[in-house]
């Protein structure tokens, strides 16, 4: 009789537990959802269990304008040059009062106005990721060889709906062209996942990454929002700025969160095209960073 009723109970979990775990994957497929209706535009998202492998994607096929957050892979594609040898962290640079002219966002500019001083491909690595800092990116690009090598190193990762081809000059001469650095959320969350896994760049260039992410002060109110202050979130913004009908083009943020139980989860968050005020797309995003968090935390 034991034997029968155990049978019984391990059946029943057997056929009722994938069926449980596709209506709590539903449930927060339609929580997010109805948050992203809160503004207007074209918002995506991704947010995939990295231990469990459950993926949400809103909007899959819809082509983000990525901004600043190109600069995660960015980084990446140089690191691995640090892995092969063909670059170095400690490798000088030195920042020139021509590098300095361009008319953008730049921390560094304002650090150094007049250039003249020598920077690692370390400190040009963290001023981009960490602090956004647009001459470090373009920098980065010279010294990477462009963006075609950075945007076949992407794909040479078999991540393929990404297009890297405009550096921040660039971007910065014509509101289009900060289109044409386009991904789609699935092809982000498959990065996110490629670089937590550590499948393409040594430790040391992993964690000096993960470091500069978690480190930047950009973005408090996006992914990290509305988490508990012991949430670990290694991440990369992206803002755009507003155009004469007051749509911004993008307000970006991806990531991987650590939570405090030691499990992770990667989350892509693409608002486009929203005529929204900052605050309010900001929100979004925090209550849908928010909702992800509380869904893995109660497995």
């Amino acid at each position: 009789m034991k034997v029968n009723t155990l049978s019984s109970f391990l059946l029943t979990t057997i056929f009722f537990l994938p069926h449980l775990l596709l209506a709590q994957k539903s449930d927060l497929k339609s929580q997010l959802e109805s948050i992203t209706r809160q503004v207007d535009g074209i918002a995506g998202v991704a947010i995939q269990d990295l231990q469990g492998k459950e993926t949400i994607i809103l909007n899959a096929d819809h082509k983000f304008p990525m901004l600043s957050s190109f600069k995660f892979p960015i980084a990446m594609a140089v690191l691995d040059q640090v892995d092969k040898g063909k670059l170095s962290l400690n490798q000088k640079y030195h920042l020139t009062k021509e590098d300095v002219q361009l008319k953008t966002y730049s921390p560094l500019r304002d650090k150094y106005p007049d250039g003249n001083v020598d920077l690692t491909i370390a400190d040009l690595l963290a001023s981009m990721v960490s602090l956004s800092d647009n001459i470090a990116c373009d920098i980065l690009f010279k010294l990477a060889g462009g963006t075609k090598p950075v945007q076949d190193y992407v794909h040479g990762l078999g991540v393929k709906d990404i297009a890297i081809v405009a550096n921040e000059e660039q971007m910065g001469q014509d509101w289009n062209v900060q289109y044409t650095n386009w991904c789609k959320p699935g092809a982000m969350l498959q990065l996110l996942e490629i670089f937590h896994k550590g499948k393409n760049l040594s430790k040391t260039s992993q964690d000096f990454l993960s470091k500069i992410m978690i480190d930047g002060p950009t973005g408090m109110n996006r992914i990290k929002g509305q988490l508990p202050k012991d949430a670990i979130v290694a991440h990369k913004t992206g803002t755009s700025g507003t155009n004469d009908k007051g749509m911004m083009a993008a307000v970006n943020d991806v990531g991987i969160v650590k939570m405090p139980n030691g499990k992770s989860f990667a989350i892509v968050l693409f608002v486009s095209n929203s005529t929204a005020d900052l605050k309010a797309i900001e929100s979004v995003m925090a209550q849908v960073s928010k909702a992800a968090f509380e869904h893995y935390a109660s497995k």
